[in-house]
């Protein structure tokens, strides 16, 4: 599977993975100038839009239960609802909330709010493949692959390519 699955403690459980292909932050989007303290006070009622049975679900499940969770099944869906002022914030990865949210046409009424989130203990260690536990041989190819262009800047020339940022995230 090669979805953007974060690698956390919770799926090894079921499943093996490459090594990391990406480790891109979650954020917080929301109107312009409405701002976001990450607090159980300031949470509490707020509507948060997150796509179901992903790693942003289960860090706003976990530390915000008072807080309104409106699940969908894609990133988009919570968009048009943060749009149509349904959800007060989304919460999904940089890199979907920049395409399919800010660099919208009518994406300047938004703002990403709060820090960056790469907690371990929701976001895992970064993306990789999801292989079969058994699947070895297709582990070591998919490790050797992201680890050789990585090492002739083929990877860095396509992220410069499409992201105005580093998807690997920090080494």
């Amino acid at each position: 599977i090669i979805s953007t699955m974060d690698i956390t403690p919770e799926r090894l459980k079921r499943v093996d993975f490459s090594d990391r292909y990406q480790h891109v932050p979650a954020r917080f989007a929301t109107v312009k100038g409405r701002g976001i303290e990450l607090t159980d006070t300031f949470m509490k009622g707020k509507k948060i839009g997150v796509q179901r049975a992903t790693s942003m679900d289960s860090y706003i499940s976990d530390n915000f239960p008072d807080a309104d969770i409106k699940r969908y099944g894609t990133s988009e869906e919570s968009y048009l609802d943060l749009k149509a002022g349904r959800v007060d914030y989304v919460l999904a990865d940089y890199a979907s909330l920049m395409d399919g949210l800010i660099k919208k046409e009518d994406g300047a009424k938004y703002e990403l709010v709060g820090p960056g989130l790469t907690d371990p203990r929701w976001f895992g260690i970064g993306a990789g493949v999801a292989l079969r536990k058994a699947d070895t041989d297709l582990k070591a190819m998919f490790n050797k692959a992201i680890k050789e262009i990585r090492a002739n800047g083929k990877y860095k020339a396509v992220n410069d390519k499409y992201f105005d940022f580093d998807a690997y995230g920090n080494d």
